[in-house]
């Protein structure tokens, strides 16, 4: 199925996961990917080691984090610190639509692949630079996983938990996945912007800069207050209708109700509790954020007698918005993400079957689709190589000089 990117041709010089997520959803919406990746140890993210209590578990064979940002890419591995492999590169560049690298500015120096390397013989080349912190300040080099410029440096981390517990620490790839979204609106934005103009020219993201725009509701008010905003309690939140409570079960559910007087009749029928509906504490907004944490008690009281599929039937009934908190093992057995397509099943090289999520973007009349499991490291060389014109006298001797495997 041809997607709309299809005919895009997408140069990867990035590893981890930022610039390779964003790459693998290009390549699901049809354009036609080439990672670059150095030949003794491939992409850094095929090293990293996983375990139950680490990162993202799991079993051995096959690699899940490297299949769910790296499926349906080609792969050439290349040594960047040999001339010759700086050519093959260069070359490829020359031929490319789209450039996305996460490549430290001394070392796209060194590499000869910055813009102004490129653009004078490739002007229509949309050339995305990712960095943690920004391409201009002092922290400009800096290195900045998702962990540090996304999650602890912009705010997220210390604003979320309770008062008095440690600050709460973010899962594998949350801001990488976020500002992978962001690449990819980009790379759109310029592409259409090239055809009207017939230029590329040279976008700048940083992790940083996604982390603030995710918090961004609570920085724009720290602005204006020139404050911290503090940490608020779920036993003090002051809508009892916009909280979390512990069912019977020992699962969690989560009421979504931020206007709440339309709801406040519904809410008390399901909970069986109708004679609040006209309790002088609780029968206005006003008046239920005056008394929180009372209402906050009454309903943790009552939630904890039924189980969480009860009272979201009843809740339902009553055209309440609320979402179960779902635990991992229950979102991938989600009816509802498995009727959408959320998740994709593709065929290792070994013939094992295994899913990944699909790119969150769907288009109805050109839908695309993932063209395949992540590539063996340099598994394509030598067809990109021949594409390029490379002869097999010159892949040979490239192979010999170590410059490429």
């Amino acid at each position: 199925m041809p997607g709309p990117l299809e005919g895009v041709k997408v140069l990867e010089i990035a590893n981890w996961v930022a610039g390779p997520s964003a790459c693998a959803i290009l390549s699901e919406l049809g354009a036609d990917v080439i990672k670059v990746e150095p030949p003794e140890t491939g992409d850094a993210m095929r090293s990293v080691t996983t375990s139950r209590r680490g990162l993202v578990p799991y079993t051995g064979g096959i690699n899940p984090i490297i299949e769910q940002d790296n499926r349906g890419k080609r792969s050439i591995a290349v040594d960047l610190s040999r001339p010759e492999g700086q050519e093959v590169v260069h070359r490829l560049a020359v031929q490319s639509d789209v450039l996305v690298t996460n490549l430290i500015p001394r070392r796209r120096e060194r590499y000869r692949l910055r813009y102004e390397d490129l653009a004078p013989e490739n002007p229509r080349l949309v050339y995305v630079v990712l960095t943690g912190y920004g391409p201009e300040g002092p922290d400009r080099d800096r290195a900045g996983f998702d962990y540090a410029a996304f999650w602890a440096r912009s705010g997220i981390m210390a604003i979320l938990g309770e008062p008095d517990a440690p600050p709460v620490q973010q899962r594998p790839g949350m801001g990488d996945h976020t500002t992978s979204l962001a690449i990819v609106a980009a790379v759109a934005t310029a592409l259409y912007e090239r055809e009207k103009s017939g230029l590329g020219q040279q976008i700048e993201c940083a992790l940083f800069h996604t982390g603030l725009w995710v918090l961004s509701m609570d920085v724009v008010a720290a602005l204006r207050e020139r404050a911290n905003i503090e940490r608020v309690s779920r036993r003090e939140v002051t809508n009892p209708l916009f909280n979390y409570y512990r069912t019977a079960d020992g699962k969690w559910i989560q009421l979504v109700m931020p206007v709440s007087d339309p709801y406040w009749p519904g809410v008390c029928r399901a909970l069986g509790l109708a004679e609040l509906i006209d309790d002088p504490r609780f029968n206005t907004h006003t008046r239920r954020m005056e008394n929180c944490r009372q209402l906050i008690r009454i309903f943790e009281e009552r939630f904890a007698t039924r189980p969480r599929a009860e009272w979201g039937r009843r809740l339902d009934a009553e055209g309440c918005i609320w979402a179960p908190i779902q635990t991992l093992d229950e979102v991938i057995e989600d009816p509802q993400a498995h009727a959408n397509g959320y998740f994709a099943t593709l065929r290792h090289a070994s013939g094992e079957e295994f899913q990944v999520v699909a790119a969150p973007i769907r288009f109805r009349r050109t839908p695309g689709q993932i063209r395949g499991p992540a590539p063996e490291v340099g598994q394509d060389t030598e067809l990109i190589l021949l594409e390029l014109g490379y002869d097999w006298d010159q892949i040979e001797q490239l192979k010999a000089d170590r410059v490429i495997i």
